[in-house]
């Protein structure tokens, strides 16, 4: 993980929606909640438009993040964020806290790649379709992938690629597949489009046609 994140947060005593309220309107901050790690969660404040400048970056959400509240650090990772239901406003944000021994579950972006040059897209008029665009992991804080590559350059044409074909770094499992087989779920594949398929079995009609 070559990126560090650090949030700028301050102590925050009034609570409430009223608190709340004022804090976004007044201050230009947020509130949120730093919990987990076997300590007493704590509520802060975070800099509105700061969070929403850091959330433009993919990696914020799969990063091992630093939260400063005046001096004192504390690594955590994202755990949920509300926003405003038709604002561009965040409204309230809550941080796990992470150890370096304890496994965190984290869901990490997957990266598609060599998609225009597939031979089952570039040769065959193939058209990939995306199931996921992010997976859950578990790992030791260490450990957390920024994101995972699916590389798509020797699919075949109606090949399906499940989690267990992914490629994880050591120290990293997919939470989904330690449920069994049957949560071995679709990440991608490469089909041709149904007008395509169409148009084949019409040919391939009119071939037979026309033998004698």
């Amino acid at each position: 993980m070559s990126q560090e994140f650090v949030i700028e947060a301050f102590p925050r005593d009034d609570q409430g929606r009223g608190a709340s309220r004022r804090l976004r309107r007044e201050e230009r901050k947020i509130p949120a909640i730093i919990y987990g790690g076997g300590k007493d969660a704590t509520p802060v404040a975070i800099w509105h438009n700061e969070l929403k400048k850091a959330l433009e970056n993919e990696a914020f959400f799969s990063h091992i993040l630093t939260i400063d509240i005046q001096g004192k650090k504390e690594s955590v990772i994202l755990k949920d964020l509300q926003r405003h239901p038709y604002k561009l406003l965040l409204t309230h944000a809550d941080f796990l806290r992470v150890d370096k021994d304890h496994e965190i579950h984290v869901n990490v972006p997957l990266h598609f790649i060599n998609e225009d040059v597939a031979p089952a897209v570039k040769l065959q008029g193939g058209v990939v379709s995306h199931t996921m665009t992010e997976v859950e992991v578990i790992c030791l804080p260490q450990n957390l992938p920024e994101f995972i590559e699916v590389d798509l350059n020797e699919v075949e044409m109606d090949q399906v690629v499940h989690l267990s074909d992914l490629k994880l770094p050591k120290g990293v499992q997919v939470a989904a597949l330690l449920q069994g087989e049957d949560h071995d779920q679709p990440v991608a594949s490469i089909h041709k489009p149904k007008g395509a398929k169409a148009d084949d079995a019409e040919e391939a009609e009119g071939e037979e046609g026309g033998e004698e």
